[in-house]
């Protein structure tokens, strides 16, 4: 049935948004610190922070200097942190076995944070970039494809090692065909039928992943190569509803829209095809987009990152994974 509205002057729209109180009553849409997740990026050694140059305020952060960090994390009530582990070239290589090393970085990450923090939900990033010596999120072939059948063998690994450690969301970044499925089987059988799984659903092939791959150390592993034959292209959109309903087939608990800010679209398409819990990345470079401007006091950083935010929760993200998590819990405590 069509909307039928009032006419001039009977209904004045700007009626309502005269005071604050009757803003805040027909407010539409509210963001909070239960949406938020927080990304923390961890190196070996101790009592040390090493600044991510591409990403002002970020800093990479050894295991103790994490417990705390975890402590603040918790105390701020945000829900969870997203672990994405730094290692050196040494822990490198082309089959990437320290991915599943039971006492790799991201698993004794894991192990830290649940003893700081217990309530705080841990998530983990299963993807092979990190510790592949070519910066490829799998394994690659001899005539430089990336392999998918043999590639998700390994991120099977990869995320039971994570549940051994304690992580309670596994999180495949990867999108090689099949692998929600296999993890779920895998999960299944080890044991940890409530570990669950934050697929990234929709990662497109994008411009504005930059800084995270200088603060991980894959970008001088990538060099010139692109991931084209795996990330989706951004010019597609059904695409992603046929990614999401796959995952969410396979054994998802939950789907990722990856970037954020340039394809809100796909979240608004996927939350009202599936009604999933649906979860969206503010990636890097939009961080570092709204940061540098406002660093430059080109814009109010308060607002425009939370404009930024709430236009995902309206685009229908039930949660979002942004840089800014803890900013935004103090900016909201204010309120």
């Amino acid at each position: 049935m069509p909307i039928t509205t009032g006419s001039f002057p009977n209904s004045r729209m700007r009626r309502m948004r005269r005071d604050d109180f009757s803003r805040r009553l027909m407010r539409e849409n509210t963001l909070t610190t239960d949406d938020l997740i927080y990304p923390v990026f961890v190196i070996e050694g101790e009592n040390t922070r090493e600044a991510v140059a591409s990403m002002p305020g970020v800093d990479r952060l050894t295991l103790d200097l994490l417990a705390e960090e975890a402590k603040e994390v918790a105390a701020l009530g945000i829900p969870a942190m997203a672990i994405f582990p730094v290692v050196g070239d040494s822990k490198k290589s082309d089959l990437a076995e320290e991915a599943y090393n039971p006492d790799g970085l991201a698993q004794r990450a894991v192990r830290a944070i649940k003893l700081a923090a217990p309530d705080l939900g841990v998530i983990t990033d299963v993807a092979l970039d990190p510790f592949t010596s070519h910066g490829q999120d799998g394994l690659m072939s001899a005539y430089g494809y990336i392999m998918n059948d043999e590639t998700v063998e390994v991120l099977v690994k990869q995320a039971v090692s994570h549940a051994d450690a304690g992580a309670d969301v596994v999180a495949p970044s990867d999108m090689m065909d099949g692998r929600i499925g296999s993890i779920r089987e895998a999960l299944e059988a080890a044991g940890h039928t409530n570990t669950r799984i934050l697929a990234y659903s929709a990662k497109y092939a994008s411009a504005f992943y930059g800084p995270f791959r200088d603060a991980v150390g894959s970008s001088g592993n990538l060099g010139s190569g692109n991931k084209y034959s795996y990330q989706q292209d951004p010019a597609n959109s059904d695409e992603a509803l046929y990614e999401v309903a796959l995952d969410l087939q396979e054994g998802a608990d939950m789907v990722m829209i990856k970037p954020g800010m340039p394809y809100l679209d796909i979240v608004r398409r996927v939350k009202d095809e599936f009604k999933a819990p649906t979860y969206v990345y503010q990636v890097s470079g939009e961080y570092a987009m709204l940061k540098a401007a406002s660093i430059n006091g080109w814009l109010d950083e308060e607002a425009v990152v939370m404009e930024a935010l709430l236009g995902m929760k309206r685009a229908g993200a039930d949660g979002i994974l942004t840089y800014f998590a803890k900013d935004v819990a103090n900016w909201l405590k204010k309120t």
